[in-house]
């Protein structure tokens, strides 16, 4: 059982994802909370899975939300809830390590397969905004967003491994990268864990940008299957 805390600062926002995710059998609805300062309070009591975080909200933002939960439980996985004009603060929930970035309109069996989709490693992005992070990407390389790699680290880094990193920098799930390269998922899983320890990063948000700024994505590292 999954188990997801709501957050956002509309009643009827909260009451109706309550309502719509508890149908699913899989899903269990641990807490809904108004604010920042609420998610961070509540998360000591019922520990969830996953966090669906709207952006606007008073006292404490989700993008600061979101930092503050990724310190302090890097194992919590965030689900961005977002409107077309809140780029800009998606772009600042991605440096901190949220793992979806869903428009508010999205379907429920969008949301369901999503949060199902970051509990296995994977990253959801909405098509309607997923050009707009990939143009963001690329432009972290001269910003603030850059994340940094020491070249030693990155020379340890094999070849199949680049193909995975490659991957991920193109916004794929372990379960795409793993029949792109013809590997299992576990396998995949088990490179992602290695790659981020020789790196020293996070997760594989940072690891996305650091493929995408440092021109990995654009590389030929030779046949999937090779």
């Amino acid at each position: 059982m999954i188990k997801v805390m709501i957050a956002d600062d509309q009643e009827l926002i909260r009451q109706s994802l309550e309502i719509v995710l508890s149908t699913k059998p899989d899903l269990e609805v641990v807490a809904t909370v108004a604010d920042g300062f609420e998610v961070l309070e509540s998360i000591k009591k019922c520990k969830p899975d996953v966090i669906l975080m709207d952006i606007r909200m008073p006292k404490m933002d989700g993008v600061y939300c979101t930092k503050m939960v990724k310190e302090q439980y890097p194992e919590i996985k965030i689900i961005i809830l977002t409107t077309f004009d809140d780029n800009e603060f998606v772009f600042s929930a991605l440096k901190y390590g949220a793992s979806g970035y869903l428009l508010k309109g999205v379907s429920m069996d969008g949301l369901h397969q999503a949060i199902l989709t970051v509990i296995n490693g994977g990253a959801m992005i909405n098509p309607d905004i997923a050009t707009k992070v990939f143009k963001k990407f690329s432009q972290m390389a001269t910003s603030s967003y850059a994340i940094q790699v020491d070249d030693k680290n990155a020379a340890d880094i094999s070849n199949r491994e680049m193909k995975v990193i490659q991957q991920v920098g193109f916004g794929l799930s372990n379960k795409e990268i793993s029949q792109k390269l013809f590997l299992s998922e576990g396998t995949v899983r088990n490179y992602l864990s290695t790659i981020l320890s020789k790196l020293d990063l996070r997760d594989r948000t940072q690891l996305a940008i650091w493929a995408v700024q440092t021109g990995q994505t654009t590389k030929d590292f030779g046949n999937e299957h090779d």
